[in-house]
């Protein structure tokens, strides 16, 4: 994978283009994230465990919202460096109509049944009442989200990635002083608890909506008309987007309900479990923004380059990004386990749970650096070549065949302890190293996926 400097090298000046605002803006929405767990710690353990797992709901239906504006991605970032925003106008319709209706159906049953899905998420009867109470109030925002993020995949795919970290760090703002507000009953508002939180993610979800709208609405920018709804869509176009976006919803799928599945056995083992990977989890999501941000920048810049045709560098390119993921994996890993003492002061835990967050967060520094290469070799560099086939399989072997069923054994037959468990969850990013290395080097994502559009 080797790839040497050359004289006037952009390789960097681009990639930190793309970067840059990926980051910033995956380092804000954790932050929200992490102002939740602060904030509802203060009120109680419990009311901070309720709506981590609560968070669930949110977390499967971005499965599938992510998984079809990613596919709205891929062909925008190939297209776009093809110089054909007329075909990528054709096809964000196509992503838009799946996404209203998951959005939709999701929005409804966080209204109508929060009780049932908070029962399947944990045992815990202080929880469920709790969790399905935000749930009734945060529902609106499922449906906002989803098509915010068409409107994010437009921008970043078409050289308007700043202006969609602007957006989501304006909304985040708006996210964190609401909650003060609504949670504690700052400037003389009522103090609403966790009913509080929800309302805030609401409000915040429109203020970007609105604002996502308004800049995709400038002249000169890729346009996601609405009006193609009701149009039907260009056979070539469709299929291509049926046969690159359902690869990637099958690997977040096989994915997320893996991961999903992870939360739920822990939620079922007692709440100290619960409340030590509540915070395990956003401290980890708050730190791996730049990874998320090499990632993103990787599938955006290798997209662009084979939609161009141009495939010895995206190659080089490919390489480069590689190694440079690695260094970043080890980086973050290490930073996470030195910010063990801040992390461990977030909120207020109980002996138990803090003992058990000390020995998550350790391992985490660990699996992170593996991650790290796993998420920009996987999601951006195959997904940018429509490989995401390859992605699915390894999460379907490495997680349901290994991961899930030993936490499964762990927690329910074996009893061990909960930060064994969680170790077991977690590991998947670790053994399946070796083979998306192989992968890589038979550089099937080597590929420009457009069409020539009448």
């Amino acid at each position: 994978m080797g790839a040497t400097l050359k004289k006037n090298d952009t390789f960097y000046s681009e990639l930190m283009k793309l970067v840059v605002p990926i980051a910033v803006q995956s380092f804000m929405l954790a932050l929200v994230s992490v102002t939740d767990a602060v904030m509802l710690g203060r009120l109680d353990q419990q009311s901070m465990a309720s709506v981590s797992q609560a968070g669930n709901v949110q977390f499967f239906l971005s499965l599938l919202v992510t998984g079809f504006s990613i596919g709205v991605g891929i062909m925008a970032a190939q297209y776009w460096g093809k110089g054909d925003g007329e075909s990528i106008e054709k096809i964000a319709p196509t992503g838009l109509k799946i996404i209203l209706a998951l959005g939709g159906a999701v929005t409804l049953a966080a209204l109508f049944a929060p009780t049932t899905l908070m029962a399947i998420l944990t045992s815990d009867k202080t929880l469920i009442p709790l969790g399905a109470e935000y749930l009734r109030v945060v529902a609106p925002s499922y449906f906002l989200c989803g098509i915010t993020q068409v409107y994010f995949a437009l921008l970043k795919n078409t050289g308007h990635t700043a202006e969609s970290s602007i957006i989501s760090s304006v909304a985040v703002v708006v996210n964190i002083v609401l909650n003060g507000v609504f949670i504690f009953g700052w400037l003389g508002a009522p103090a609403m608890g966790i009913r509080g939180a929800a309302l805030a993610t609401v409000i915040a979800r429109l203020v970007e909506l609105v604002l996502a709208v308004v800049v995709n609405k400038r002249k000169g920018n890729v346009q996601l008309r609405w009006h193609g709804l009701l149009e039907k869509a260009d056979k070539l176009l469709f299929q291509d987007f049926l046969r690159y976006t359902m690869p990637v919803i099958g690997a977040s799928l096989v994915w997320g309900i893996a991961f999903m599945s992870y939360s739920v056995v822990l939620g079922h083992m007692d709440g100290d479990a619960v409340a030590a990977n509540s915070i395990a989890s956003v401290a980890k999501s708050l730190i791996s923004c730049l990874i998320r941000g090499v990632g993103g920048g990787a599938g955006i810049m290798i997209g662009n380059l084979l939609g161009a045709n141009l495939l010895e560098k995206a190659k080089e390119y490919g390489a480069r990004l590689t190694k440079l993921s690695a260094v970043v994996g080890i980086s973050t890993g290490l930073l996470l386990v030195m910010m063990t003492p801040v992390i461990m002061n977030i909120t207020e835990l109980t002996p138990k749970a803090a003992e058990y967050l000390k020995i998550m967060i350790a391992f985490t520094g660990l699996n992170i650096a593996a991650q790290s290469v796993n998420h920009v070799v996987l999601d951006g560099i195959f997904g940018a070549g429509g490989d995401a086939k390859f992605d699915m399989n390894t999460n379907i072997i490495f997680m349901w065949c290994i991961c899930v069923p030993l936490s499964l054994m762990a927690a329910f037959w074996w009893n061990l302890p909960a930060p064994v468990v969680f170790c077991l969850c977690n590991m998947d990013e670790i053994i399946k190293l070796p083979v998306v290395f192989v992968h890589y080097r038979k550089y099937i994502w080597l590929r420009n996926i457009t069409r020539e559009i009448n």
